[in-house]
């Protein structure tokens, strides 16, 4: 029995939650029920006292009922079509007060309140347009009720003070529970803000984080809606480059894995840091080889996008000085030498994979030529095609290297080794570099700052005095 009970008000909440959601007890429908209870108990005075004749108990009715009937007939459509309803509802309510307001008999202080109270409710509407909109609707409302009872304004006189006391006090919850609403609404805004500037922040963070994983330029492409995440490809002229560090296998056989980590993370993060500063999409890394490509998501053009690639190229080359006088001050006695290859052709690029786990990344024969050329090159040399060759030969000078074999080519495709930027070659020569057991010097002119010349003057010149002191 007590189960039975137990159920039978269970279903009983529950019918009574669902008809609270069928029809929500709002603000909106509070302030309206109250602002026609004023109207209602002012005209329910005025007939007490005689101010108005008994016929006037029909608009008590109809004030008293209409709020809730407008709120059950609106119900099917307000969840729809909320913002329209509660405009529409407020017209028809400027309307009703322009008629209460010449059915009062437009008394001076009944019509003054009235006046508050309606503006209350206009200026929620939110739009200088709207506002004005209801006062021409009230303003309606009143001409409509004078034309059909033209005689109402004459057989008035000044209302009773009980009812401009009534009406007052009417007016006066009106307004509270009015500005109570909005204080109420103006807290939760605030509170929403403050959520969704903590969930943007949140969000911000994780978007850096996830960032970590994509190349810049497809993290920026996918945030600013330029792309959309789906399995899509097309066919588009890239520069594909390929890298790795020649004898890593065998030194990785030599050393302890937590240097082996140490070193291999700190060239890939040295060699990003130049790609990304070239404008090159970094594909992927697979232990210490690196893959690059230029020419999409964005593009400056085949010879610009060409020239930045091959320009990235030698400054890793450059850049390997650096991480070898590093690697030696840490112990390491293996000279690691880089070796790459670079292409230019048509690839298939775009998001490939399932669904639910997608890489962009690129496919083609044009690919496997420029990681053919990678594995031809020595250490320390940097092999391109021909279609490179042509579309850099003009500002860095490169040596024909022969022929190599290639999966996907039956003929034989010639290469080219750089040798560095024509500016940099001869007696103008802006790089400078010398290594030999027990010295090393990397010298880039373009880098050296005008208040550091003379440190760096100084630092060769006790360097060449100790190195003529320990000949003699």
């Amino acid at each position: 029995m007590k189960l039975k009970q137990k159920l039978k008000k269970t279903k009983k909440v529950v019918s009574d939650n669902q008809e609270t959601d069928r029809f929500p007890i709002t603000p909106e429908y509070n302030s309206r029920t109250i602002a026609y209870l004023t109207i209602s108990a002012s005209a329910v005075t005025g007939v007490y006292t005689g101010y108005l004749s008994n016929l006037y108990i029909l608009m008590v009715v109809l004030a008293l009922v209409y709020p809730h009937l407008a709120k059950f007939l609106t119900a099917p459509i307000r969840e729809k079509y909320t913002t329209q309803v509660v405009y529409t509802l407020i017209l028809f309510d400027a309307v009703m007060y322009g008629a209460v307001t010449v059915l009062l008999g437009a008394s001076p202080i009944p019509t003054m309140l009235l006046a508050i109270m309606a503006n209350a409710s206009f200026i929620t509407t939110g739009r200088a347009f709207s506002y004005i909109f209801c006062l021409f609707f009230m303003a309606a409302g009143a001409l409509a009720t004078f034309y059909l009872i033209p005689n109402q304004l004459q057989i008035m006189g000044s209302s009773p003070d009980a009812m401009a006391y009534v009406f007052a006090i009417g007016v006066g919850i009106y307004v509270g529970v009015t500005a109570y609403y909005n204080h109420k609404q103006s807290r939760m805004l605030l509170a929403a803000k403050n959520q969704m500037q903590q969930r943007n922040e949140q969000y911000r963070r994780l978007s850096q984080k996830l960032s970590k994983y994509l190349s810049p330029q497809v993290w920026q492409t996918i945030f600013s809606g330029k792309k959309d995440v789906k399995l899509e490809t097309h066919r588009k002229k890239l520069v594909i480059f390929f890298s790795d560090i020649q004898g890593f296998t065998a030194l990785s056989e030599e050393i302890e894995p937590e240097t082996l980590t140490d070193i291999l993370n700190r060239y890939l993060t040295d060699m990003s840091k130049i790609a990304l500063k070239h404008g090159g999409t970094i594909d992927k890394f697979i232990g210490d080889a690196i893959m690059v490509f230029f020419g999409d998501p964005e593009s400056k053009g085949m010879k610009k996008d060409t020239e930045a690639c091959v320009s990235m190229a030698i400054e890793m080359r450059r850049h390997m000085k650096v991480l070898r006088q590093r690697w030696r001050a840490q112990g390491l006695k293996t000279p690691l030498e880089i070796r790459m290859g670079i292409n230019t052709g048509y690839a298939t690029v775009g998001n490939f994979g399932a669904e639910s786990r997608m890489d962009y990344t690129i496919i083609g024969k044009e690919v496997n030529l420029a990681a053919r050329l990678e594995s031809a090159a020595d250490a320390g040399e940097i092999l391109i095609s021909y279609e490179t060759y042509s579309l850099v030969k003009d500002i860095i000078l490169c040596r024909e290297k022969g022929q190599i074999h290639a999966k996907g080519f039956s003929r034989p495709v010639p290469i080219y080794q750089v040798v560095d930027f024509r500016r940099d070659l001869g007696s103008q020569q802006s790089f400078t570099e010398y290594e030999f057991d027990g010295f090393s010097m990397h010298l880039d002119l373009e880098k050296v700052k005008n208040y550091e010349k003379d440190r760096i003057v100084s630092a060769l010149e006790k360097a060449g005095k100790l190195l003529k002191e320990k000949l003699l």
